[in-house]
């Protein structure tokens, strides 16, 4: 049994004394980070521009996004600020394995990538990042169906962040929702040491764990933040601020809470439900600037 440990606890004061990566205003694209977003599928295609719209507005100097070959030119059109990159189609609208060699010189050449809003067909998304991963050591976002990946592939060798919330952590874990609910910060250390990753267990109260048992906690969020597409907006943020240079579990803790803030501030301007994911990321830079980010 592990002994109870306490998290920091995560705030604007907190991340002041925790700050980003500085990047001097004559630097260029290429030293802002560049950031490659695997995203999407037939019927979710907003996910990959989503995700990729938070990783730009998190700082990314330079954003590729591959997605579903049948989007792929609507995405580009969509997001004209990226790299648009077309992989082949498993029947069931996933991405087949074959299709992470196609990706291999993309990812090693970025500084972050995120795996998983949006995409169909788990099993072929699980098979997809474990090829992936093979050939590539480049620190990852696993999000949505991409986190199957856990299953089979029990430790993780390169550095990795996944972001379930309850009911994905108790898919991923075979452990009762109602128990990680109770318990989040246990359930999140148990699952960052089991799989040697950190992991951002999400909910009102969001508790981040790495591997080596430090773990943070944030309980800043609110009901608007509770719609389509949020957590494709979060796990942008987060890919973008660790393209930039920030550690995992940094840029889990920063995005984490400028997503909690930006929906406050979405909040008190609009409302406090019936706001979009889409309008989130514009909230990043002013928020980041704010805190020194």
């Amino acid at each position: 049994m592990h002994r109870p440990v306490t998290p920091d606890l995560v705030s604007p004061a907190t991340l002041r004394d925790w700050p980003l990566p500085v990047h001097a205003c004559t630097e260029d694209k290429e030293s802002r980070g560049r950031a490659l977003v695997i995203a999407g599928s037939r019927e979710m295609a907003g996910a990959a521009i989503l995700a990729g719209t938070a990783a730009l507005r998190a700082g990314a100097g330079k954003l590729v996004i591959a997605t579903a070959e049948r989007l792929a030119s609507r995405v580009a059109v969509a997001m004209p600020e990226a790299r648009v990159v077309a992989l082949p189609e498993t029947a069931a609208g996933g991405f087949t394995a074959e299709g992470a060699s196609l990706l291999a010189p993309f990812a090693k050449r970025a500084h972050a990538m995120l795996i998983g809003p949006g995409m169909l067909d788990e099993p072929a998304s699980c098979a997809f990042v474990h090829a992936l991963l093979a050939e590539v050591a480049t620190p990852v976002v696993l999000d949505a169906g991409a986190m199957g990946a856990v299953n089979g592939h029990p430790r993780f060798e390169s550095p990795v962040l996944l972001t379930p919330h309850a009911g994905e952590m108790a898919h991923l874990t075979g452990n009762a929702k109602e128990a990680i609910l109770a318990n989040p910060l246990p359930a999140a250390l148990d699952a960052a040491r089991r799989w040697h990753a950190t992991v951002a267990l999400k909910g009102a109260c969001t508790c981040i764990a790495a591997a080596d048992g430090r773990c943070w906690q944030h309980e800043a969020g609110n009901a608007g933040l509770a719609t389509s597409g949020s957590g494709d907006a979060l796990a942008g943020i987060i890919t973008g601020l660790a393209a930039r240079g920030a550690s995992l579990e940094q840029a889990a803790a920063w995005g984490v809470a400028l997503h909690a803030a930006a929906g406050r501030v979405l909040a008190e301007r609009l409302g406090p439900i019936g706001f979009l994911a889409r309008e989130l990321p514009q909230e990043i830079p002013a928020l980041m600037h704010a805190w020194g980010g």
